[in-house]
C-alpha cells in the first residue's frame, strides 16, 4: 500500500472520536458474504416488528371458514407469541346444496421442499377465485406502537381447530414456524398458509366450483425516526479536517 493512503487511514483514526474507537474495520470471509441477504440497518433501529396471517375459504353458498394469526415484537416483549382469532360466517344468502367437486390435480409434491416465497394455485372447477399475497410494510416512528394482542394464544407445539359448513380449519405451531390449513368440504379442494424455515408457502387447489379463498401474509416493521445529533455531525466534521490536511 501506498504512503499517501497508509496517512489518510491514520488521520481517520485520530479523528475519530473516543467513543467511537472501538468499531474497528474486519475483513469478511466470502462464507460469510455468501449468507448475507437484503439490506441491513443499526442495531436499535429496528423498535418493532410484526406478522400477520389471514386464510379464508368461502365455498357457494356465502358461508366461510378461516384464521388470523398474528405476532408482534418489540423492545418490551418478553417471550413471542402468536395469537389466533377464528373467522366464522354464514352464508349471506338462501343456503343450497353445493354439488361436490370432481375435478383432479396431479403432482405438485415438489412444493414442499421450496425455499423463499412460493405462490401456488391449481384449479380444476369452474368460476373459482383464488387470492395469494404478501406485503411488506415499513414505517417510522419515535416509538414502538402500541400492543393490544386478540385472539387465543397459541402455545408451540399446539394445534387449534374449527369447522363449519365451508369446511375445516387447523392452525398449529411447530418449532420451526405456524401453519394455516383448510380443508374444504363437498371435495372443494384445500389451502395451506406456512411461515417456516426461512420460507413463505401459499397452496390452494381448487377442485369444485364457486368458490372464494384468501392466503394473505404482512410484514409490519417500524424503524426508529433517528435525527442526526450534535456528537455524529462533529465526528464526521474531524474526518473531514483530517483529510484536508493531506489535500484531498
Amino acid at each position: 500500500m501506498k504512503t499517501p493512503i497508509w496517512l489518510v487511514v491514520v488521520c481517520l483514526a485520530a479523528s475519530l472520536p473516543s467513543q467511537a474507537q472501538t468499531f474497528k474495520p474486519i475483513e469478511l470471509k466470502d462464507q460469510e458474504l455468501a449468507n448475507l441477504r437484503g439490506r441491513y440497518v443499526m442495531p436499535g433501529r429496528i423498535i418493532s416488528f410484526g406478522v400477520v396471517m389471514t386464510s379464508t375459504w368461502q365455498n357457494a353458498n356465502g358461508e366461510v371458514i378461516g384464521a388470523t394469526s398474528s405476532m408482534q415484537i418489540q423492545q418490551s416483549t418478553i417471550k413471542p407469541q402468536f395469537y389466533v382469532s377464528m373467522i366464522d360466517e354464514k352464508g349471506s344468502g338462501t343456503a343450497r346444496s353445493q354439488t361436490p367437486g370432481t375435478g383432479t390435480v396431479t403432482g405438485g409434491s415438489g412444493l414442499n421442499s421450496t425455499e423463499g416465497v412460493t405462490q401456488v394455485v391449481r384449479a380444476a372447477g369452474d368460476n373459482n377465485t383464488a387470492y395469494n399475497a404478501v406485503d411488506i410494510n415499513v414505517t417510522k416512528a419515535n416509538q414502538a406502537p402500541a400492543t393490544q394482542q386478540r385472539g387465543e394464544a397459541l402455545a408451540a407445539g399446539s394445534t387449534l381447530v374449527g369447522a363449519n359448513g365451508a369446511g375445516s380449519l387447523s392452525v398449529s405451531s411447530t418449532g420451526t414456524g405456524v401453519q394455516l390449513n383448510i380443508m374444504a368440504n363437498n371435495n372443494q379442494g384445500s389451502t395451506v398458509q406456512r411461515l417456516a424455515q426461512g420460507g413463505l408457502m401459499q397452496n390452494t387447489t381448487l377442485l369444485g366450483g364457486g368458490n372464494q379463498v384468501r392466503n394473505l401474509t404482512s410484514l409490519n416493521v417500524v424503524l426508529r425516526d433517528n435525527v442526526p445529533t450534535a456528537e455524529s455531525l462533529n465526528g464526521s466534521l474531524d474526518q473531514l479536517k483530517g483529510i484536508r490536511t493531506l489535500g484531498f
